[in-house]
């Protein structure tokens, strides 16, 4: 039996990127899924057309996470279409990237307002439905994962913004899964490190790419799969007794970093 058998899952910032590779796994493992996107719509169609071939449910749901009167919308979406909510994903990001002294306030407040303000109310939100969802037996009553970077840590220039805000959605998940445990939710996060996303392509080079891969220990750059990969895990029932945990998934990038 697959490891999601049926479970329903909203993973934000999905139509392509580590968004699209966790959903494309999730529904390898037999979860139904709500994918959001900002407005890539052709993308997302072609998200969901990969989730249908792999035998499960997607549905497509257009919203800004920094706005949360739209995230509210795609939790309901989400259960009148299915019928409840098992999983969310809080993957939607953006990094507004310049040196410091030059980064103009708006980019700062952008990156702000949907890498860690969105990741709050996607969560918040989740969690709330799920808590009035009945409790199963046994077993965890629903699962949040935050998808961080290992920018929590490393003080990478010309990512201000984008660091702050991935510092602050690791301590927020340890303090949510603090207050959700005894509502059965898991609440944990993923950082990776370099992954090849679309995001990542605008500002390197393919010859970067596979230059910096090479440096990497595991001799590669990362795949959305494999962030993809990690989250199946903490979605399943085999982490239900882990929550409050950071799982750096980078191949060694952090080992390795001058």
């Amino acid at each position: 039996m697959k490891r999601l058998e049926g479970k329903i899952a909203l993973v934000t910032g999905a139509a392509r990127g580590i968004g699209a590779g966790v959903a494309r796994c999730l529904a390898a493992e037999g979860a139904h899924i709500a994918i959001n996107d900002v407005g890539n719509l052709e993308a997302a169609e072609a998200t969901a057309d990969e989730i249908r071939k792999l035998g499960a449910e997607a549905l497509i749901l257009t919203g800004d996470v920094s706005d949360r009167q739209a995230v509210s919308d795609m939790v309901d979406a989400t259960v009148a279409h299915f019928g409840r909510l098992d999983i969310a994903v809080a993957n939607a990001a953006i990094s507004r990237r310049g040196p410091f002294l030059d980064l103009a306030w708006e980019d700062v407040q952008r990156t702000l307002e949907v890498a860690q303000f969105g990741v709050f109310h996607t969560c918040q939100l989740a969690a709330r439905q799920m808590v009035r969802q009945p409790a199963p037996e046994v077993g965890a009553r629903g699962k949040i994962i935050f998808i961080g970077s290992v920018h929590q840590e490393l003080p990478v220039p010309g990512s201000a913004a984008y660091n702050m805000a991935k510092v602050a959605i690791n301590h927020l998940a340890r303090t949510v899964a603090a207050e959700l445990a005894g509502q059965r939710i898991n609440v944990n996060v993923i950082n990776p490190g370099w992954i090849d996303t679309p995001g990542e392509r605008v500002y390197s080079t393919e010859e970067q790419i596979q230059a910096g891969g090479a440096r990497i220990p595991w001799g590669r750059i990362g795949t959305p799969d494999d962030i993809g990969k990690a989250a199946v895990f903490l979605a399943s029932n085999d982490a239900d007794y882990i929550t409050g945990t950071s799982l750096r998934v980078d191949g060694g990038y952090v080992l390795n970093r001058p």
